[in-house]
């Protein structure tokens, strides 16, 4: 057994790692409970956002933090587009159509990153990418304390979106309902749209917070959405509760496993818990029976 003086900095490790996953996966979740879809386009999304962050850096000096005024909008405008002039236009009305849709965007997006960056792994740095903070024993990398608070703010922002603002009732009312919705005068497509974009402006905040202490290539959103499908599943579908707190718990799984099994074996809680869920409780932890 360990003693706490290395538990407690792998578990503050595994809270900051979480918070991102969690922030990855809400957006996953709110497209999946208003659209009804899973996105396969998130993890490629979310590779766009890292290269956008890459290029302000490197081509115009901007640092990551000082991006989110760009990315997230810029993240945005993209997911909203896609939506309505090229998801909604192609799906004919028909799920499946929009499961293909976004796979093939997922492919597209993945491919032109290869066209214009090459298959190299890219990494910027900033003046306090190696700067660590202490917390009790621990020493935290002060990226993933920046990210942690960030991804919790910016969760909390998206919580308060949906639950208090008139577009969030608009969303609730289209994810329960879309034809009753559309009766009382909500215009679902605009609902859709902007519940695509909300999803891939959560991205473009996660991008932000990574980058400072993480990388970019092409394949990179793979890793990063299969964990956040794990989350999305553990939390229950549509449940953004369950998504922030399966993703805090996800990441501690993660940093355990790895202080255990060692850092290649660390993700095997992760799919060990994703099985068991299934198993037991497929509607998640915090999910409603069918």
């Amino acid at each position: 057994m360990f003693d706490s003086g290395i538990l407690f900095p792998s578990l503050i490790n595994g809270l900051t790692t979480g918070a991102v996953y969690a922030l990855i996966a809400l957006g996953l979740t709110l497209i999946y409970g208003v659209l009804h879809i899973i996105n396969f386009a998130h993890g490629a999304a979310l590779m766009v956002a890292l290269y956008a962050v890459y290029l302000l850096k490197e081509r115009f000096g901007i640092d990551p933090y000082l991006a989110l005024p760009l990315v997230v909008p810029g993240m945005f405008v993209l997911g909203y587009a896609l939506q309505r002039l090229i998801i909604n236009r192609a799906s004919h009305g028909k799920d499946e159509n929009i499961l293909l849709v976004t796979l093939g965007l997922s492919i597209v997006m993945e491919n032109a990153a290869l066209l214009f960056f090459k298959s190299d792994t890219r990494t910027i740095e900033t003046a306090y990418t190696l700067t660590t903070v202490a917390i009790g024993p621990a020493m935290i990398a002060l990226p993933k304390l920046v990210a942690f608070a960030g991804a919790l703010l910016v969760s909390g922002l998206l919580l308060w979106i949906v639950g208090k603002t008139d577009l969030g009732r608009a969303i609730r009312a289209v994810a329960k309902e879309k034809h009753g919705a559309k009766l009382m005068g909500i215009d679902v497509d605009h609902v859709y749209a902007m519940s695509f974009g909300i999803g891939l402006a959560c991205l473009g905040a996660a991008a932000c917070f990574l980058l400072p202490a993480y990388y970019v290539n092409p394949q990179v959103g793979g890793g990063f959405v299969l964990v956040a499908f794990t989350v999305v599943v553990l939390g229950g579908m549509g449940s953004f509760v369950g998504a922030l707190l399966g993703g805090l718990l996800i990441g501690v799984v993660e940093s355990l496993g790895g202080l255990y099994l060692g850092e290649s074996l660390g993700q095997i809680g992760i799919f060990a818990i994703f099985i068991a869920v299934l198993l037991f409780r497929p509607q998640g932890l915090f999910g409603a029976k069918a």
